[in-house]
């Protein structure tokens, strides 16, 4: 880590690494993946050492030992009582506690991991990378046994700081860029797609997209969309709404206002949807005589709503389960090996796409 990123994790969050004066050969402060290239082992494996973790091999714990009286490494305060105080906390930060998504997720999560005897740390960073570098520093002081992430900065270096500390790191809706981390998601890809093509089939062909470019799970809805739209030989045409019921409405008024305006929407998620909705409304046009909508995500007033909406719904629950087993198997096992599971999403086909 450069001075830089030091800098900045000491201004709000605590320290994730070494801050006790040792050096390594390049004069730099010695930090626990310092020790694991001395000793060639990973960095969760010296996390697990310094733990006292029994799954350690003798010749091993000899080793990392020998590599940390060498750099005359010491870690801080936080990382040696990590485990030691024996906490049930599990993290979990989400990226948009407004989307229905998010919120029914944490509902799920919060489920599994009660049933387990695991409580729950909720914090929510509005997709705000500076929110989460702080909100990972909770997690480390708090001393949850892992973390659950939807990653607002898959690229962040402190999510490969907590995974140094022998933090367990489950990425969901996003994956993480730190290779050591599991992930489960959707295929996102495969959602636009099946968007476009279920209106292809009804017998639409001017078909808009709604996007939110800013997170990558926008970006393969929408090229998923593309791709379908090109294959059947049409134009597509996306306006973003980057991710906001605010912007769904400005982006339906938007594409209204084009001279050859489209005859199907798809909203590329459950916030998008409701700006849709409120602009087709405020025009007075009928759902779908007028303009056909598509929803990536199904939120419960999907179905409630006049017409029911055609959605695209994610196994919420199913996933929540899912992240609890790869984080306890981390616990239990000691896990090295990064596990990646991608669920399909489900087209629930409502009076909202009706054939024309």
């Amino acid at each position: 880590m450069n001075d830089d990123a030091h800098s900045r994790l000491k201004l709000d969050a605590p320290s994730f690494e070494n801050r006790s004066g040792a050096t390594n050969a390049g004069g730099t402060t010695a930090s626990i993946r310092d020790v694991a290239q001395r000793a060639d082992v990973s960095p969760a494996t010296v996390s697990r050492v310094l733990t006292g973790s029994a799954i350690v091999k003798p010749e091993t714990r000899t080793r990392v030992l020998k590599a940390i009286a060498d750099l005359g490494y010491r870690p801080n305060q936080v990382a040696r009582n990590l485990r030691r105080q024996k906490a049930e906390m599990i993290g979990l930060v989400i990226a948009d506690v407004e989307n229905p998504f998010f919120t029914e997720m944490v509902r799920s999560v919060e489920d599994a991991a009660y049933r387990l005897g695991y409580r729950v740390l909720l914090c929510n960073t509005d997709e705000n990378a500076e929110k989460q570098r702080s909100y990972l520093g909770v997690m480390v002081a708090e001393r949850v046994l892992g973390v659950i992430l939807a990653p607002s900065d898959p690229d962040a270096e402190e999510i490969g700081e907590l995974l140094d500390l022998g933090i367990p790191l489950i990425a969901f809706d996003r994956a993480a860029a730190d290779a050591r981390a599991d992930s489960v998601t959707t295929d996102n890809l495969e959602a636009g797609r099946v968007a476009a093509r279920h209106l292809l089939e009804a017998g639409y062909e001017r078909i808009a997209f709604i996007s939110s470019p800013e997170v990558v799970t926008g970006v393969e809805r929408l090229a998923g969309y593309e791709e379908i739209m090109r294959l059947a030989g049409l134009r597509p045409r996306s306006v973003s709404g980057f991710s906001r019921i605010e912007g769904g409405m400005a982006a339906t008024e938007e594409l209204l206002a084009d001279a050859d305006p489209p005859t199907a929407l798809i909203a590329g998620n459950g916030q998008m949807g409701i700006g849709a909705l409120k602009a087709l409304r405020a025009r007075g046009l009928t759902i779908p005589r007028q303009m056909a909508l598509v929803m990536v995500d199904d939120p419960f007033w999907a179905e409630i709503t006049g017409p029911p909406l055609t959605a695209l719904a994610q196994p919420v629950r199913q996933m929540a389960e899912r992240m609890i087993e790869l984080l306890v198997d981390r616990l239990n096992t000691g896990r090295d090996e990064p596990r990646h599971v991608v669920f399909d999403f489900e087209l629930r086909v409502r009076a909202s796409s009706q054939s024309v």
